[in-house]
């Protein structure tokens, strides 16, 4: 039997990013996946489809806030199949291209799943059901994550959606719940709600997106308030019956008191799980946590020497462009160089109305390690080109050092905070301070001199807000 010098399982952007870079550094990449070509849940079923939809719901948004610049439109008619198709093109060029990509790189592509027998051999389950045993020198795990499950509530109804089926968007239903209220129900339940449905969102926190800032979940739940039906936090769901009508909800609240509610489709989306099961890793020295992910050091080793474990499976934060940093860090390490997947910042974005984006430190997560730090922000009341965009609810703020004005972290919250985070992710990776940012010059009028006015705000100088240094 051959022995396959890499073989990674999974090709989502942890795993492609993986096979890509092992295969520029001279290594012999065999990548394994159940799709025909590389792409993973993120461009399949997840990050990709979902900013399709919400780019439709960005538009009938805008077209409709046109009116208080002497715009107007017609209501807008939807014709859901012809989004699905744009939807599903969208997907099928990125998937193609990576397919085109594998094969200029010489990487051998195995449709199919694996399963490890032992530390060096892997069994493949091919698509006619065929099995194959092969050898391997090293190996990635790549297999990502999948929706989190309530038993309690689980129900067999086409009425009840989890993250994949929701994206199909099979009908615009009069009303959904969304039952959690991180980024993927917050995204998810914008475009249901742009598209016309009653949205109610059922958090059993205290408030909606768990993780991020007060201050910028404030500017997004404000906008929430008018889009959705109702956010309801430190709410329960006890159970789900389908009745002919719908799906039947019982509520119950912090207070115990329960409330029933009928909801033509129900969203379940309260997190992901990794999918470290069914792999055959107790056939090998591979351990794994209380959580279910796979225990790896700062070079993505697992405690087996020659396997690997990257992306969601291997940990949190659960995001795609942290996969595939470290499966460009893993293919480093295997082609021998001196690497270690090491970040002081990986950025977060939820892409709702506003975006939300961080990056660092942030303000909650200072307070509760006691760390001291200045916060300058910037409110875009203040901007003259979120005036122009008739978007004034925005702010940018700035976590720093008191003693070396270093930048510890940023936060944004407004239309593309997702693309203006970046540069808080370089300054706090190249060690700027407040100065850096102050000094270096920004167009104007853009959205980026937030960023810059952020860093002025805490030297208390400014130019297009008074707040003077206390």
């Amino acid at each position: 039997m051959d022995k396959k010098q890499l073989v990674i399982i999974g090709a989502g952007p942890g795993g492609y990013a993986a096979a890509f870079l092992a295969s520029d550094l001279g290594l012999k990449v065999t990548l394994i996946d159940n799709e025909k070509y590389p792409g993973g849940v993120c461009l399949y079923r997840g990050c990709i489809p979902s900013k399709a939809l919400l780019h439709v719901a960005k538009v009938i948004s805008e077209s409709e806030e046109a009116k208080n610049f002497g715009v107007e439109f017609s209501k807008p008619k939807i014709d859901l199949k012809k989004m699905r198709s744009w939807k599903d093109e969208v997907v099928s060029k990125l998937t193609s291209g990576l397919g085109q990509i594998s094969k200029f790189r010489k990487i051998e592509y195995i449709k199919g799943g694996a399963k490890f027998i032992n530390s060096d051999t892997l069994e493949i389950l091919k698509d006619d059901k065929s099995t194959e045993n092969i050898n391997f020198e090293n190996a990635i795990i790549a297999t990502g994550s999948h929706p989190v499950r309530i038993p309690s509530l689980t129900i067999d109804s086409s009425r009840v959606l989890d993250s994949t089926s929701a994206l199909n968007i099979e009908d615009i239903p009069k009303s959904m719940l969304v039952i959690g209220g991180g980024y993927i129900g917050l995204e998810l339940g914008t475009v249901y709600a742009t598209l016309g449905t009653k949205v109610t969102v059922a958090e059993m926190l205290p408030g909606i997106l768990n993780g991020a800032d007060d201050d910028l979940v404030a500017v997004l739940q404000k906008r929430v308030k008018s889009l959705f039906e109702s956010v309801l936090v430190e709410t329960k769901v006890i159970s789900l019956e389908e009745s002919k009508s719908g799906i039947k909800v019982i509520f119950e609240d912090n207070k115990s008191q329960r409330t029933e509610k009928l909801f033509d489709k129900v969203l379940i989306s309260i997190g992901r799980k990794p999918n470290s099961k069914n792999l055959g890793l107790e056939n090998t020295k591979v351990e794994i946590d209380e959580k279910g992910f796979i225990k790896v050091d700062n070079q993505l080793r697992t405690t087996d020497k020659n396997i690997f474990a990257i992306g969601d499976v291997a940990g949190e934060p659960m995001l795609a462009h942290k996969a595939s940093h470290e499966g460009r860090a893993a293919a480093e390490v295997i082609a021998g160089h001196k690497s270690a997947f090491e970040p002081k910042a990986i950025p977060a974005v939820v892409f709702t109305d506003p975006e939300i984006a961080w990056c660092g430190l942030t303000e909650n997560e200072a307070k509760e390690k006691n760390i001291e730090i200045s916060v300058a922000k910037f409110p875009w009341a203040a901007s003259g080109r979120s005036l122009t965009l008739g978007r004034t609810d925005g702010l940018t703020k700035l976590i720093i050092d008191p003693k070396s004005e270093r930048i510890l972290g940023m936060g944004i919250v407004g239309p593309g905070a997702g693309d203006l985070i970046a540069e808080g992710v370089l300054a706090i990776e190249m060690g700027a301070n407040a100065t850096d940012i102050k000094l270096s010059i920004h167009p104007h009028p853009t959205l980026s001199e937030t960023i810059m006015e952020s860093a002025e705000v805490f030297f208390g100088q400014s130019t297009h807000m008074y707040k003077p240094k206390k």
